[in-house]
């Protein structure tokens, strides 16, 4: 039997509107290298100058995890050559980062743990090679980007909990509204160390770190993976030629890891205090600022259990993501009952959300679904005739509910005068049943309940016509 020891170091873009140490746009998608200037591109005599929202963002995470905040950080320059590094250093923080020693809860099957971080330090990112058929070209709009590096401890035992980690992770970020945290465009990436050894044996093993995962079902992926690579080596009597301490990248196509290059020890970079930069400082203000959170997801659980009677695993999921919360508050703010908006947003909607469509970019709105339910609670529509409005909602994002509705016929009648000539009309060609049920046979309501339903084509009120039914029975 072995036991997996993983860590995992994510790299988190904070949402500034400049660079970390220049004034230069952190836009995603503009021409290649149009946000550059001296600084980002190293020009002689360029010197940087800190952003002070990245400080102050990165601060509110460390509240939001329990964490210790250094008022008083320094930074470093991290030393090696790659070609989208143009000052073939990284200015990072080494010695004393803005954040240490934090925790995080997770919920797995297994029930509730803790996960420790490490250190959340900052530092600026660097640019990205594009390669190409017979050369390659380097986009320095990135280079410079804010960057806060999170580094767990190697606490966690299985993919499942490395995933559960990284999606709370993800979840605070956003509800803390420092980063958008979008994994496609590089916002939110993940290094992930890996190592096994024999259970009950205290001794950490050779780990490997596996670089730059984008996705939680590739990170998952790649883990198992490289368990296993390790399980085998081991019980081939062949670890320590096979296991070394390297860089590995995850071929998505093939699931598996390759070996990048061997890894670096923190010597090898040559930290040593930046000579152009300052401590960085959080003022007394900052500190209270940072310190003024908002609701966070574990505390917005508690409310969603405490408050509006949500079970813990609906309250779960809704808080899985800042966008799931946000759409359900918007409907617990139309007055629409809590359970009611779970089921239509955890089941109905999110069941119809296919081909990488999320709640964000759902044709849906929180406005249209509010309309929906609310015609559902007052008895306009039924809940299966809903589900065919959702549908055509889903299809056709400009559909609207009230014109769905009058299109395909699915209002509900509730005038007493023409549900009562149908009752009538039933009772009276079921005089038999009729009988028996004022006998003693109650089971029989049902039976009429359906015919009438039937005679009126699903177009009644469910709720009406029991209560008329029950009044002609006495």
């Amino acid at each position: 039997m072995f036991e997996t020891i993983i860590g995992l170091e994510v790299h988190c873009q904070l949402n500034t509107k400049t660079k970390i140490f220049c004034s230069c746009s952190t836009k995603f998608g503009d021409e290649p290298n149009a946000n550059t200037c001296p600084v980002c591109l190293a020009l002689p005599g360029a010197l940087p100058v800190l952003n002070k929202e990245a400080l102050a963002k990165a601060a509110s995470f460390g509240f939001a995890v329990n964490a210790k905040v250094n008022q008083k950080s320094n930074f470093d320059r991290k030393n090696y050559f790659y070609p989208d590094l143009p000052k073939a250093y990284q200015i990072s923080q080494w010695t004393t980062p803005v954040v240490e020693n934090g925790e995080l809860f997770i919920t797995t099957e297994s029930g509730e743990k803790r996960i420790g971080i490490t250190r959340a330090h900052l530092e600026e990112d660097a640019g990205k090679n594009n390669h190409l058929a017979s050369s390659s070209a380097v986009d320095l709009n990135r280079c410079g980007t804010p960057l806060l590096e999170i580094v767990s401890e190697p606490d966690m035992r299985s993919s499942d909990e490395a995933v559960a980690y990284l999606k709370k992770l993800h979840s605070i970020l956003r509800f803390l509204n420092i980063s958008d945290a979008n994994m496609q465009e590089g916002s939110f990436r993940c290094d992930v160390n890996v190592s096994i050894r024999p259970a009950g044996d205290p001794k950490l093993y050779t780990r490997v770190e596996i670089k730059n995962l984008n996705s939680f079902r590739f990170i998952q992926k790649a883990i198992e993976y490289e368990v296993e690579r390790q399980k085998v080596a081991w019980e081939d009597g062949k670890y320590d030629s096979v296991v070394v301490q390297e860089t590995r990248l995850f071929d998505t196509n093939k699931l598996i890891t390759k070996p990048m290059r061997s890894k670096e020890e923190a010597a090898e970079y040559r930290y040593f205090p930046d000579p152009d930069l300052l401590p960085a400082v959080l003022s007394d203000e900052m500190m209270a600022a940072a310190r003024n959170l908002p609701e966070l997801p574990d505390e917005k659980k508690a409310r969603y259990v405490n408050e509006l009677g949500l079970k813990p695993y609906d309250a779960g999921v809704i808080v899985s993501s800042y966008e799931m919360a946000r759409y359900f508050e918007d409907l617990i703010a139309a007055n629409i009952s809590p359970k009611l908006c779970v089921t239509w947003l955890c089941v109905e909607l999110l069941g119809r959300l296919k081909n990488g469509v999320t709640i964000e970019t759902s044709p849906v709105n929180s406005a249209k679904m509010a309309e929906l339910l609310k015609a559902i609670e007052e008895g306009t529509i039924s809940a299966n005739a809903a589900k065919k409005v959702l549908d055509e909602l889903v299809a056709d994002e400009n559909a609207q509910v009230e014109a769905v509705i009058d299109r395909l016929g699915l209002k509900q009648v509730s005038d007493d005068g023409a549900i009562i000539a149908i009752i009538d009309a039933v009772l009276g060609a079921n005089s038999e049943k009729v009988a028996e049920y004022k006998s003693g046979k109650d089971k029989l309501f049902g039976f009429f309940v359906g015919q009438v339903m039937k005679e009126g084509k699903g177009a009644f009120n469910p709720a009406k016509v029991n209560e008329l039914l029950k009044g002609k029975l006495g």
